[in-house]
């Protein structure tokens, strides 16, 4: 039997990429045919719910009955759990991880709980990362997501205290290559899912991409799922 898992996909900063990860994420499961339910904090749009609307669900992380949901699945269905998290949301979850100890909870039955911290190049990603490690210490697991998508220089991650501190605790560190612009705008334009992109050829099922623009999904999801396999997600 899998040991139930869940992964919250945050970093707390706006505009780092957190949803792209998320679904990500959500495909390498739908393509490795694995159990997994999605939870959607961002109820006006999420992407989760936009683009794997058959396997997410909305959910107000302030209040505590939704949010206890989440542990209350991954047990009882013994499934794959993906947050998505919004931004401005990581004073509420801390709340809640906190009020109810919850970290000691999931280690007494068994319950891994992932913390995936994506980051842009900036400094501020950086120090929103050591202020989230210094909060829980190796009491947690994480994750950590360089997203190249948000730009393509990490020296400030890369020559940081923190960086030290995600290597002396050994957290798992994804290279997140950045798809072409255009063909990611393309993609969310036309409200499809990554299988949809590469898939759909037929302009009767809705809009369809390039012969090369697929392939360049493609190439990007194989990359992404390396990333993924090495980690054991």
């Amino acid at each position: 039997m899998q040991q139930p898992q869940i992964h919250f996909i945050g970093g707390e900063k706006g505009g780092v990429g957190k949803s792209v990860v998320a679904r990500l994420l959500a495909q390498y499961w739908i393509d490795q045919e694995k159990n997994w339910k999605g939870y959607d904090t961002d109820r006006s749009h999420g992407a989760l719910l936009r683009y794997y609307a058959d396997y997410s669900v909305p959910v107000e992380i302030s209040r505590v009955e939704e949010i206890d949901s989440i542990m209350e699945t991954a047990l009882e269905e013994e499934a794959n759990v993906l947050v998505d998290l919004a931004a401005q949301t990581e004073a509420q979850l801390h709340q809640w991880v906190e009020d109810s100890d919850v970290l000691e909870m999931a280690n007494e039955v068994g319950l891994g709980m992932h913390f995936w911290y994506v980051l842009d190049e900036g400094k501020d990603s950086v120090n929103l990362l050591g202020n989230f490690l210094a909060r829980y210490g190796d009491k947690a697991r994480y994750v950590i997501v360089l997203n190249q998508g948000r730009g393509d220089d990490f020296s400030l991650f890369h020559d940081s205290p923190v960086a030290r501190q995600v290597a002396d605790m050994q957290i798992p560190v994804v290279e997140l290559k950045a798809l072409h612009r255009p063909t990611m705008r393309k993609i969310d334009q036309f409200d499809k899912s990554f299988w949809a992109a590469v898939n759909n050829r037929d302009p009767a099922l809705g809009e369809c991409l390039g012969i090369m623009e697929r392939q360049r999904i493609k190439t990007w999801l194989k990359n992404a799922y390396r990333e993924f396999e090495a980690i054991g997600v």
